[in-house]
């Protein structure tokens, strides 16, 4: 048979997801960080220091939310398996016929459905009944530690961006240097991941970029008023 070269976008959800959440929370939580405390008149220093303590604190809270969660859907997939290899085991003719009912619900001819039915089950039963039943294939199945991973990973280096855009930042245009450059990863960031995905480029980028823009406004205005209460 000739080899299968076609492409497809669902084979990246797995690691695109996680590593597109991640970046965009790095950029987007530090920038806005950075910018609340030099809002409120902190020396240069301290929000530095601040921006840093975002970033660890930040890659770990990302990392431990993704195992955690993720952990709770591969836990779920194993006791749907787990329920789904005790009923082939004791009535398997009954799981033939469910089996074959999803598929003249798809459009098949009941004869037919119940031939593929019963070949795939041949082949594999559980495997058949993991993919059409309950959803759960190798594209989408839950991994836990590639997902931490990810996480921590491009969290870290999105929240590398503000604070390099902060270290070289002149402290007359400290905020605005830090926002549009930072708003500017967040578009590059948004493109990019539309472009991996197979989605428009152009609706990725500003639909990151704005929201972006808004947590820093908010950010800002808070640090301003404690700063001016302090």
């Amino acid at each position: 048979m000739p080899k299968h070269l076609e492409q497809h976008y669902a084979t990246r959800i797995g690691w695109l997801r996680a590593a597109v959440l991640g970046a965009n929370d790095g950029i987007l939580s530090t920038a806005s960080l950075v910018v609340g405390v030099a809002a409120a008149n902190a020396v240069r220093g301290n929000v530095f220091l601040a921006g840093v303590a975002g970033l660890v604190a930040g890659a770990m809270s990302m990392a431990a939310g993704e195992y955690v969660s993720v952990s709770s859907q591969s836990d779920t997939e194993k006791a749907d398996l787990d329920r789904e290899r005790r009923e082939l085991k004791t009535d398997i003719l009954t799981e033939c016929q469910e089996l074959a009912a999803i598929y003249v619900r798809r459009g098949l001819d009941p004869s037919i459905a119940r031939q593929v039915a019963e070949q795939l089950m041949a082949h594999d039963a559980l495997e058949a009944h993991a993919r059409d039943e309950l959803g759960i294939s190798e594209i989408v199945i839950a991994r836990p530690l590639q997902a931490a991973l990810a996480s921590a990973v491009t969290f870290s280096v999105g929240a590398a961006l503000p604070l390099l855009i902060a270290l070289i930042s002149p402290s007359a245009y400290f905020i605005p240097v830090v926002a549009g450059g930072s708003l500017l990863c967040l578009g590059i960031l948004g493109a990019l991941a539309a472009r991996v995905g197979g989605a428009s480029v152009v609706v990725g980028a500003v639909r990151v970029a704005l929201w972006g823009a808004l947590a820093m406004a908010v950010t800002a205005a808070i640090g301003a008023l404690f700063g001016t209460a302090v």
